[in-house]
């Protein structure tokens, strides 16, 4: 009998350690993370949805200036927990390393030389049984005074709304790292923005969650509905219905990954 107890109490001395240091490494992910006043200076009128499944993301958003110009990213990391927070804080990193050298400001280049980090760290070089941790991003650079717009995007893509009327801009499908296939440069996609448009980034959390009536997944199809019905609705109010939406939506059912969606309006 005294054993089982001192057996419970070192399982519960062990799990409060655990809690305390997924919450100091929480605290740590979110100092990586932009600061959202930061962004607020440079980006204006955004929001940002970010609901980590644990208490640490595999899932980051990014955003920083460089010259002229303004980068914002999504970045979903292969897994969740602490194994996708130690990937998603290698991203930041390497995306704040890419920018501090000189070169051009395009959202391909900026992803080629993220995957090349990406395979160096992890020792990829295309061997059957080695690490295949990767990372899905959408990354976008943007002109605030010209509202010109370059995307690339890794398995992930960008819905542009203007009006309410959605344009989605399919991402390449392969990944920021190894690749089943011969690694090709991403493509570089470049639109034209005007004042009003909103463009929105994202990683699959909020499409992949299962719940409702059916118990079946949000999917792609009604989170374009959603957004294009809550796109005149301002930024905060945004964030705050797609929250009550895929919280509503998943009820009792367990958060199966990490949701993030990141929303920019341009002015």
């Amino acid at each position: 009998m005294k054993k089982s107890t001192l057996s419970r109490e070192t399982l519960l001395f062990q799990r409060r350690e655990l809690m305390a240091s997924l919450k100091y490494a929480s605290f740590i992910q979110k100092a990586v993370l932009p600061d959202l006043k930061y962004m607020e200076n440079i980006l204006r009128d955004f929001f940002v949805l970010h609901k980590p499944r644990d208490i640490v993301s595999g899932d980051f958003y990014y955003c920083s200036r460089k010259e002229e110009y303004i980068v914002a990213a999504a970045g979903d990391c292969t897994g969740h927990g602490v194994p996708g927070a130690l990937m998603s804080i290698m991203g930041v990193s390497f995306l704040n390393e890419i920018l501090s050298t000189r070169g051009p400001v395009k959202s391909s280049r900026i992803l080629n030389l993220l995957r090349e980090r990406v395979m160096k760290a992890l020792h990829q070089r295309g061997h059957e049984l080695e690490n295949k941790d990767a990372m899905d991003m959408a990354l976008c650079v943007f002109n605030p005074k010209t509202l010109e717009l370059q995307y690339s995007g890794a398995n992930n893509p960008l819905y542009h709304i203007r009006k309410k009327v959605l344009t989605e801009i399919k991402p390449d499908k392969m990944p920021v790292g190894i690749n089943a296939i011969e690694e090709e440069s991403f493509t570089n996609h470049s639109m034209q923005l005007k004042a009003g448009d909103i463009v929105y980034i994202f990683s699959d959390g909020f499409p992949d969650q299962f719940g409702g009536p059916l118990n079946k997944k949000f999917k792609y199809g009604p989170l374009k509905e959603l957004l294009i019905k809550i796109s005149d609705r301002p930024m905060e109010q945004q964030r705050d219905e797609l929250d009550r939406v895929i919280t509503e939506w998943k009820g009792d059912q367990l958060q199966l990954d990490d949701i993030l969606i990141f929303g920019i309006k341009f002015v």
